[in-house]
């Protein structure tokens, strides 16, 4: 039987090895770098557009139930706008006593619609007037302050929140606080100052849709985005662009977001990716006649 005797590598053998496990590391190491890359860009881009989605979402839900016609719009300008934030919706079981400084409201406790509880520090109400049921001339609403909430019993004993008010009767639109003017059952409507424009942070020095409620400092909301990021253009009832605030009917928003960070692009170049998206929200509780 013929004898085998084990060959070593020679070293060229050895090179060539070497340099074939290079170029397959090489090829390995280029693929998941691409991979990371794209990751990192789809990510990024993922994150932009929630961002646009954001915006689209939460300033037409809060515009839409603006009335323009009843002074809801406070001041607005092409990149901000200051409103009645409406954050409770109640409703009354207890006839309210319509004499005196002080009119107490009592507010069913359930259902209450909103953000969140009444509070007196922050929240102003809208009580509806419904004054005389043969006409409809001095429907309307009762502006008013809050100076307490507590807690109580509707007429049927069931739970309710017992707002202690200071209200403003508008003579000139018929109001009279004449007890059984305001009714059992009438909507209750808290609301507070609200600002939401386009601001530079301080932290960073990025672009963002600031939200102010009341007198609290301005807070980051939707970003980052471009230095102009958000544009706003009012309109009437017609579709004519309107400069006055209780004429405003339409509200088109323009949003342009842009990533947080940069990345590679297609072509080669490091740079953030820039969206946007356009659209429309209709005030829906304008006054009709």
């Amino acid at each position: 039987m013929p004898h085998l005797t084990r060959r070593g590598f020679t070293l060229v053998e050895l090179l060539i090895g070497l340099v074939l496990i290079g170029i397959v590391s090489a090829g390995i190491y280029r693929v998941l770098v691409n991979n990371q890359r794209i990751y990192q860009a789809q990510t990024q881009r993922i994150e932009m557009l929630q961002n646009i989605r954001a915006g689209a979402a939460v300033l037409p839900a809060e515009f839409r139930e603006l009335s323009a016609s009843e002074d809801d719009i406070g001041a607005m300008s092409a990149t901000g706008i200051s409103i009645r934030g409406m954050r409770q919706l109640g409703f009354l079981c207890v006839p309210p006593v319509l004499v005196g400084p002080n009119v107490v409201l009592t507010v069913r406790r359930t259902p209450i619609y909103g953000l969140r509880a009444f509070d007196q520090n922050r929240d102003s109400i809208f009580v509806y007037y419904e004054g005389d049921d043969a006409t409809r001339v001095d429907d309307g609403w009762v502006r008013g302050r809050i100076t307490g909430v507590g807690t109580g019993l509707c007429l049927d004993a069931s739970p309710a929140v017992v707002l202690t008010t200071s209200l403003f009767f508008d003579a000139g639109l018929g109001q009279t606080p004449v007890t059984g003017n305001i009714q059992s059952g009438s909507p209750v409507r808290g609301f507070e100052p609200v600002t939401y424009r386009l601001y530079t942070s301080t932290s960073d020095g990025r672009s963002y849709i600031g939200l102010q409620e009341g007198s609290a400092a301005i807070q980051p909301l939707i970003g980052p985005l471009t230095s102009n990021g958000l544009a706003l253009a009012y309109f009437d009832s017609t579709g004519a662009a309107t400069n006055t605030p209780n004429r405003v009917a339409l509200i088109r928003m323009t949003f342009r977001a842009e990533t947080q960070q940069a990345f590679r692009q297609l072509d080669g170049s490091i740079a953030r990716a820039i969206d946007s998206v356009t659209t429309w929200v209709a005030l829906r509780n304008n006054l009709r006649y």
